[in-house]
């Protein structure tokens, strides 16, 4: 039962899923400052309220809907996501391409000298047909040494 268990955490998508949520809190962290200090201080400049909560705020019998809300949690995704893509992604997926391109250059570099191995240890035409030649001249000469 352990046994199962300890091959489930480790496998790479477990790891991989770690990672990512661990990143995900760090990334999180600076978007959530990003948004803080930059963006709601323009926000606050342009329609003079500090945040995007209270914006779009509907409230009837006691409840409010908030739109800006809304929109300020899709702008946070949309931050992260720019945030992942570009910092994580795009740098993963380029060391992946090159790696992948030197390991079918080196894979390619010994399948050459492999196969130029395998050339050089076959006799070529010309010499498979010098030693055909001298076969024949050898069987010949133990028939004429026998009928003789």
């Amino acid at each position: 039962m352990f046994e199962g268990f300890k091959k489930f955490i480790a496998r790479g998508n477990m790891i991989d899923m770690a990672v990512g949520v661990v990143m995900g809190g760090a990334v999180t962290t600076v978007v959530n400052s990003i948004v803080n200090s930059v963006i709601n201080p323009f926000i606050a400049m342009i329609f003079g309220k500090p945040n995007m909560d209270g914006l779009l705020a509907i409230t009837f019998n006691g409840a409010t809907v908030s739109f800006g809300a809304v929109l300020g949690a899709i702008l946070n995704f949309l931050i992260i996501a720019v945030a992942v893509y570009f910092c994580i992604l795009v740098p993963i997926n380029k060391f992946r391409d090159m790696t992948e391109a030197l390991l079918a250059k080196t894979k390619l570099a010994e399948q050459k000298k492999a196969d130029e191995e395998a050339a050089s240890a076959e006799p070529t035409a010309e010499e498979q047909t010098v030693l055909l030649l001298q076969q024949i001249r050898d069987e010949l000469a133990k028939q004429n040494a026998q009928n003789a």
